[in-house]
């Protein structure tokens, strides 16, 4: 009671003294937007359940103030608000800055624009449904969602996305701002990073995305994370997974924990186990895969700048298909052109030799200033090490426990740019890039290195650009300049420097010509100057129509593999050759997009011309046998090349609770001289998918997709090799395209609130219903085995 008393008389001495105050202070002012520094109509300024409006002009007047300090929260549609504290008594005078796009720490958006990363170029995203759905997958099989992107496949876990007919080095890779350098060079390189860390992912096709870089001639695939919002919270998700081929799953949680000062950390962990996979009728021996990563972020985001620091650890140990690896040419010959595998065991979680193990290290900071009536400034440096070893099949136990491939790639990248978008009709984006690469290639392996140490250096700068003519019409172009240098070690045979020819063209590069074991040593060093370009529109018509229309010009220096592979290969179970006379490649793309969105339905076609001069590919031509077995001999040539094709999709909201989806995609790949095939180019496909929900069940969702994958009927030519057991020339069908084939896969979820904050959701995926035996065109293991055969996929997510 008597402490009760004591708060009375304290609140009556506090009133009584406000009250002795003069509480006729005026506040005055504007509120602005940040960028553009114009006056902002109808923003709101609350104080003690008070709220005060601005005017047309801006303005703002607040009378009756006592000389105190007061919390003002100042709002505006579309803008962060903020709560400033003001001392009455010392001002009378006070503008607010409010910034009129969303303020993110990794990008800022106009209000009213939509979240493309381009406005003129093809592009599509996928979201946390898509990506939960592939949580115990790979980034490669989830992009197959997308029209038009396929994969290029090493077994059922080394998956490389394809975009439009092209893959490798031609697809860009960025993973939290971070541009991807993972050997992406061979076929068999999977992406190294975990699905489970995106929050969206977009796929721009072609190379309109200058910003990113200018030699993305297929496209550029961007990773983005959940970003933490500005405010006080803690929250999370923990997913798991498990599936019955491969008889294993996964589980990741990320949680993410923010103040609305501004700061923030997040930490994310991924494990995944599976065993050996199955065909249908089959197992698939030795493709078993254990990959484990983390993540963690911190920072702050505050009004006009902030920070950040990340870094990521992924490792993966793959297992390789044994039966790829054959013993001599005359079981090469029987296993291609059979396709049965040679080698069937039981079902194991060991992964033995042939395998892969992969690290990747990634880390990076950033930091981003904003400036009144200008833009934003961001700055960031990113530290990369990859580590690759690739083990073979050897002669000893111990031998078997060195790899027979051990490369280490490490990349330092220092990128600035500045976004100038102060203005509402027009944008302007420039920016700087440099970047060292070093790559070492361990001597001790006991084996020649398929790829040699090299120094590489890359420069760059760009300038991007768009201009609102009017509320329909969009311009954007964008001009960039890349200089890249290799400067490499090389040890090549004395043999295969003359088979190669390369004694009158490259004798000035060789150093030393008495090496032990009959060999040169070399000294390639190679510059390119490369120029990109591009040019859109974007028109919007009838409320529901948009095109767009795109050209780019892009130009790719040859990557190391195209240059000095040199060997077996081991992973991909083929010797590569590479060429010193090869040139960069330059491309041409015409595209457009014409696509109608209404409530009920919809519909999208979107052509492609794209030629490419030089272009590089990797092919097929012989076969050798070697002390470790016999293998496919493949090389890299160049040749001028016309991609053509189209993507559409249409939709169809047939009822309230029934939804069809419809899709086709196709390439044509040919050379332009002697309109020959081209290798490893997707074949046409057709995807339908009904759907039915049920938002008062639970939220309940069933879909049923049909996937039907046409014959590929343009293929390059197959060759002929000598077999021993025949004493004659025979055809090695290494190019002929599998069957025609048709997939159904079921998907269903349901939702269920854990309390006011949490949810629960259940999914259950079955691939391949009918276990359907086939065999895919860009599966390089379908000379040995059939693909993946039924598959139940259970997922638990928890939202917290």
């Amino acid at each position: 009671m008597k402490k009760l008393v004591l708060l009375s008389l304290v609140f009556s001495l506090g009133t009584l003294v406000i009250s002795a105050q003069d509480c006729d202070k005026t506040l005055t002012g504007k509120v602005i937007d940040f960028h553009d520094g114009t006056p902002l109509e109808g923003a709101t300024i609350s104080f003690n359940n008070e709220t005060i409006m601005t005017d047309k002009e801006g303005n703002y007047m607040i009378k009756g103030l006592c000389p105190i300090s007061y919390a003002f929260t100042v709002s505006h549609e579309d803008c962060n608000s903020q709560v400033v504290t003001i001392d009455i008594s010392r001002v009378s005078k006070k503008d607010f800055y409010l910034e009129h796009h969303l303020n993110e720490l990794q990008e800022v958006k106009v209000s009213g624009a939509n979240d493309n990363q381009t406005n003129s170029a093809q592009e599509e995203t996928i979201g946390e449904n898509i990506i939960e759905k592939y949580g115990s997958a790979s980034l490669g099989d989830a992009l197959r969602e997308i029209t038009g992107v396929s994969s290029l496949n090493t077994g059922a876990t080394i998956v490389k996305p394809v975009i439009q007919g092209l893959n490798g080095s031609r697809v860009l890779i960025m993973n939290n701002g971070v541009r991807m350098q993972d050997m992406e060079w061979g076929d068999e390189h999977a992406p190294n990073i975990d699905i489970n860390t995106a929050g969206k992912i977009t796929v721009i096709k072609g190379a309109s995305a200058l910003k990113y870089g200018g030699d993305a001639i297929g496209g550029v695939v961007v990773i983005e994370p959940n970003k933490a919002p500005v405010k006080d919270t803690l929250m999370g998700k923990t997913t798991i997974t498990a599936a019955s081929n491969g008889r294993g799953g996964s589980v990741s949680s990320e949680i993410i924990k923010s103040y609305e000062s501004g700061w923030f950390i997040k930490g994310q962990g991924t494990l995944k186990r599976f065993g050996d996979f199955e065909a249908p009728d089959y197992v698939l021996s030795n493709t078993g895969v254990f990959e484990k990563g983390g993540s963690i972020a911190f920072g702050v985001n505050k009004f006009t700048y902030g920070w950040d620091a990340f870094y990521s650890y992924y490792n993966n140990e793959i297992g390789v298909l044994a039966t790829s690896h054959i013993g001599n040419v005359d079981d090469l010959i029987s296993s291609i052109n059979s396709g049965q595998p040679d080698i069937i065991r039981d079902f194991t979680y060991e992964i033995n030799n042939p395998k892969q193990d992969v690290t990747h290290h990634l880390g990076r900071l950033r930091y981003f200033k904003r400036f009144e009536k200008l833009g934003k400034w961001t700055t960031q440096y990113d530290f990369q090490l990859n580590q690759r070893l690739e083990f073979d099949i050897r002669r000893t136990e111990e031998r078997d426990k060195i790899p027979s491939i051990d490369l280490e790639l490490t990349t330092h990248t220092i990128l600035s740019e500045f976004e100038f978008d102060a203005k509402s009709i027009y944008k302007l984006n420039t920016g700087i890039m440099a970047r060292y690469q070093e790559n070492f290639a361990n001597p001790l392996t006991g084996v020649r290195r398929l790829i040699p140490d090299y120094d590489k250096y890359d420069a760059g700068i760009f300038v991007t650009g768009e201009y609102d003519i009017n509320e329909n019409v969009l311009l954007d172009a964008g001009i960039r300049y890349d200089f890249n240098q290799i400067d490499a070690q090389k040890f090549y045979l004395i043999s295969r420097w003359e088979e190669r020819g390369y004694e009158q063209d490259f004798s000035d590069i060789v150093t030393d010509r008495n090496v032990i074991g009959s060999q040169f040593l070399t000294n390639p060093v190679f510059e390119y100057h490369n120029i990109s370009a591009t040019a859109g529109v974007q028109y919007t018509f009838h409320d529901d129509y948009e095109l767009r229309a795109n050209y780019a010009l892009a130009q790719r220096a040859p990557n190391p593999a195209e240059l000095f592979s040199d060997g077996l290969h081991h992973s991909a179970a083929r010797i590569e050759l590479g060429d010193l006379r090869i040139d960069q490649e330059t491309s041409h793309k015409v595209s457009a997009n014409l696509s109608m969105n209404k409530e009920k339905w919809g519909w999208e076609v979107a052509p492609f011309l794209n030629i490419i001069n030089d272009y590089i590919l990797l092919e097929p031509v012989d076969t050798e046998l070697t002390i470790r077995g016999a293998f496919p001999v493949w090389e890299y040539r160049q040749t001028d090349a016309r991609l053509l094709g189209v993507d559409a999709k249409v939709f169809s909201n047939w009822h309230n609770n029934w939804r069809t989806d419809h899709s086709f995609s196709l390439v044509k790949g040919n050379e332009i001289d002697n309109d020959e095939a081209i290798i490893n180019i997707p074949a046409p496909n057709f995807n339908n998918k009904i759907t039915f929900s049920k938002p008062e069940w639970f939220n309940f969702k069933a879909s049923l997709e049909s996937q039907y994958y046409f014959e590929q009927n343009e293929f390059p030519n197959n060759f002929t090799v000598f077999s021993p057991d025949a004493g004659a020339d025979v055809v090695l069908e290494i190019n002929t395209p599998p069957d025609a084939y048709h997939l159904l896969n079921l998907d269903t979820s349901m939702q269920f609130k854990l309390g006011k904050k949490n949810e629960l959701s259940l999914g259950l995926t079955v691939n391949n219903i009918a276990d359907t035996t086939y065999r895919n065109y860009l599966n390089r293991q379908r000379y040995f085995a059939d693909d993946l055969g039924r598959n139940f996929l259970l997922r638990i997510s928890i939202n917290y």
